[in-house]
């Protein structure tokens, strides 16, 4: 797009107005110049023609004296007393204008072999003419300059009725259609466009959000029978690695449990409004240094699992609470992500005042593709395992949603270091 796109339509229209009349202007005002010339050429010429025919024909041949004014000088090549200067001897047969500046009109005559001249000094009339012209470019810069006032105030006129359909849709503050508030004109025309796009959109997320509901509604009761039978196996005489196995369903039901809590949350709550706002009890509301212990002992031992260390620094006492919900999908899908990616070294979750980080040693993200991982379906370069590439898409959707701010650099060592700033 270049930069003239860039510019305001209403400037626009008034730039196409200003320029529509300065060529309109400038055609005009140089057309009123070349006329000025041409009568200028065709009724002087023949005005002196007319007098050298009558000093010709009647009054030199009769020695009598003709009038002329005190502008008007003849000359003659076989008249001595009026014999021909210097300056006006090339003067070609016919109408020119000759001297410094053109100040003389000189019209010229042949006859049996004799030049005859008539001379009129033109510096009053050029005069007069200046001040004409200087008067008629003034008129012009006046005619272009009260264009682009009328044009500005045109366009705002033309502009208004956009930009109030623009407020609406940006606004999402009508309750009924755009299109009953405009003439069947070209601006009906794009209201009745955006009611149609705006429809299919709304209709679209319906159904996203019904879908996201419903899915996650049918999944509790089969996650309920899940956590119920591991509750039961526990009590029941296994070995070791059939323990271990029973603990990794365990914890995977628990992680479907919070990711289907999260998914109806963010189905049912309006962005940016935490749906324990409205009545915030203890059960839906969590500190961070509580959702920090629950997520070590979540993770402690797949962590070591992998020869890794798992720690929790406090920097900072955040006694505030948050949604526990998103709260917990958010630190949840960060360790996860950081053990994913790290094969030695150590992982922390780092507590600060209003946030968290989630650090590690792993093998870090190239800074082109740093804001690439957030986006759905999209994995690093180094992508390992069968993984969606959802989790830090989800963990975006929930920081727009809790208007929270989540920022991704590199750690000293190499790896990723995940800042959430809660509020």
């Amino acid at each position: 797009m270049t930069c003239a796109n860039r510019q305001p339509f209403a400037r626009r229209i008034a730039a196409a107005f200003t320029l529509m009349t300065f060529v309109v202007s400038g055609v005009l005002s140089l057309s009123i110049v070349y006329v000025v010339h041409f009568v200028e050429k065709e009724i002087v010429s023949e005005t002196l023609g007319e007098m050298l025919e009558r000093i010709l024909e009647g009054d030199i041949q009769k020695n009598k004296p003709f009038p002329l004014d005190r502008d008007t000088r003849f000359f003659a090549s076989d008249h001595p007393e009026y014999a021909i200067p210097e300056e006006f001897s090339r003067a070609k047969t016919g109408f020119s204008e000759m001297g410094e500046k053109k100040a003389y009109w000189v019209y010229a005559r042949e006859m049996n072999g004799q030049r005859y001249i008539l001379v009129h000094n033109q510096r009053e009339f050029e005069a007069r003419e200046r001040i004409f012209f200087r008067i008629l470019f003034l008129c012009f810069l006046s005619t272009v300059a009260c264009a682009w006032g009328i044009g500005r105030l045109m366009a705002r006129q033309v502009m208004k009725p956009i930009i109030h359909l623009a407020k609406q849709v940006r606004m999402h503050n009508t309750p009924g259609p755009l299109a009953r508030d405009y003439a069947a004109d070209e601006i009906g025309y794009l209201a009745q466009a955006l009611d149609d796009a705006l429809l299919n959109l709304n209709l679209a997320l319906e159904r996203e959000r019904l879908f996201t509901s419903d899915v996650s509604h049918e999944l509790r009761t089969p996650l309920m029978i899940v956590a119920t039978s591991c509750e039961l196996l526990e009590n029941a005489p296994l070995s070791g690695h059939e323990r271990e196995q029973l603990e990794r369903i365990a914890r995977a039901a628990e992680e479907m449990r919070d990711l289907v809590e999260t998914f109806l949350m963010l189905a049912r709550t309006p962005a940016g409004h935490s749906s324990a706002s409205a009545e915030p009890t203890v059960e839906n509301m969590l500190d961070l240094a509580s959702a920090a212990e629950e997520q070590r002992l979540r993770w402690l031992n797949p962590v070591r699992s992998k020869g890794l260390d798992l720690e929790i620094v406090e920097e900072t006492r955040d006694p505030a609470r948050y949604n526990a919900v998103f709260l917990r999908s958010v630190m949840c899908n960060l360790l996860r992500n950081a053990l994913h990616y790290t094969d030695h070294g150590w992982i922390r979750l780092v507590l600060e005042s209003g946030g968290f980080r989630v650090e590690d040693s792993g093998i870090g993200i190239p800074g082109h593709e740093k804001e690439q991982v957030f986006q759905s379906f999209t994995r690093g370069g180094q992508t390992r395992g069968e993984g969606l590439g959802l989790g830090l898409s989800l963990v975006r959707r929930i920081c727009i949603h809790q208007k929270w701010a989540i920022t991704l650099d590199d750690t000293p060592e190499g790896g990723s270091c995940f800042h959430v700033k809660l509020g």
